[in-house]
């Protein structure tokens, strides 16, 4: 029997797959649990009309991800450290002043755990971070540490 998946199946396949079980199973296990539709011309328009609605989400999120990554390559963010005479900073810049300074320079409000550091930054100048979007979108952004 053919059933499109409308959920995660472990072992089986994933939403909106059209997969082939035996009988019992179907009418036994994935359907009463609401896991799985019989694979009918109805039951098909409906997951193709879901999978184009997929597709809408997928393509805004991807052009807010691109409006997003393109403020914050405009200009490096800056952010101020205290520092001895040597110029080394007292302690380290975290990934979460880097969130702190992409809220207030750039208006955006990224989580601080999609944020990664390079290398570890005890030192005044420009440094790198990568910020994780999901869905395998990610970017680097410059950072400037100065002075305070």
């Amino acid at each position: 029997m053919e059933v499109i998946l409308i959920q995660d199946v472990d072992n089986l396949g994933a939403a909106n797959e059209v997969v082939t079980v035996k009988n019992g199973y179907a009418r036994n296990f994935l359907l009463p649990r609401k896991l799985a539709v019989e694979n009918s011309p109805t039951n098909r328009k409906q997951l193709e009309e879901r999978l184009k609605q997929v597709r809408k989400k997928e393509e805004a999120m991807l052009a807010a991800i691109n409006d997003v990554v393109a403020k914050l390559k405009e200009s490096p963010l800056t952010i101020g450290a205290k520092t001895g005479t040597s110029g080394k900073i007292f302690g380290s810049v975290t990934n979460l002043q880097i969130s702190r300074a992409i809220r207030e320079q750039k208006g955006y409000d990224i989580d601080r755990k999609k944020i990664n550091i390079v290398e570890e930054v005890k030192e005044l100048g420009t440094h790198k971070a990568t910020i994780d979007f999901g869905n395998g979108h990610s970017t680097e952004i410059d950072f400037e540490v100065v002075a305070e």
